[in-house]
């Protein structure tokens, strides 16, 4: 009686244990499971919270900048560092044209046109000057070389790549948009984009588009 008593017990006993593990198994696959998506979820939001610094701190020290010349030089450097880019190949570069008008430009645009020649050539790459004559001209003011007048230049460039640019002007501030595009392809090699922070209410001064003084007629009183 006691012996068959004492089976018993070890059946229910083994019975309850089994039963107990078998009840377990799912609840840790799911805590396994949940653990693992998690944990995947994170590490995106992790590795966006790192684009996000990076482009903040791309921002701060690279893209905005506080003179024109800062502003030139950083265009510049953000165009060199692409890899695709050849140094063997020759680079025209063209002059930066208002964003709402592709066919206007002011001194403003050829001034940051005219200073990337001198940076990017000054890294090694190989800018050709377009604009120059088939002849050196002369009067009495002086001599010259290059020139706009599409009837004085050759009319045939080879492949090369092209530098453009725009410019829109903000409040307090000017945003410029560079590239370098294939010519025959038009694929674009390379870009670069930088703020100029005036910080001057008004940017006639920079643009030299002030409107006049107003003036007032002085007439003889009747």
């Amino acid at each position: 009686m006691l012996k068959t008593f004492a089976k018993s017990c070890l059946v229910v006993a083994t019975a309850s244990i089994i039963t107990g593990c078998a009840l377990e198994i799912p609840t840790t696959t799911a805590k396994n499971y949940e653990d693992t998506s998690v944990a995947k979820e994170d590490k995106k939001v992790q590795i966006t919270k790192q684009h996000i610094q990076i482009a903040n701190d791309m921002q701060k020290n690279v893209t905005t900048q506080y003179t024109l010349e800062d502003t030139i030089n950083s265009l510049a450097t953000q165009m060199m560092q692409n890899t695709k880019m050849n140094t063997s190949k020759p680079v025209l570069i063209t002059s930066f044209v208002r964003l709402d008008n592709f066919k206007k430009t002011t001194e403003f645009g050829r001034i940051v046109s005219e200073s990337l020649i001198n940076e990017i050539s000054n890294r090694g790459f190989n800018v050709i000057e377009y604009r120059g004559q088939l002849a050196v001209s002369i009067n009495e003011q002086g001599e010259y070389f290059i020139s706009r007048n599409p009837h004085k230049i050759k009319d045939e460039i080879p492949n090369t790549y092209v530098v453009v640019g725009t410019y829109s002007r903000q409040y307090g501030k000017v945003m410029l948009n560079a590239r370098v595009l294939d010519n025959i392809t038009g694929k674009i090699i390379s870009s670069a984009r930088a703020t100029y922070q005036h910080n001057k209410r008004n940017d006639c001064v920079l643009f030299k588009d002030c409107q006049p003084a107003r003036t007032i007629k002085i007439i003889e009183e009747k």
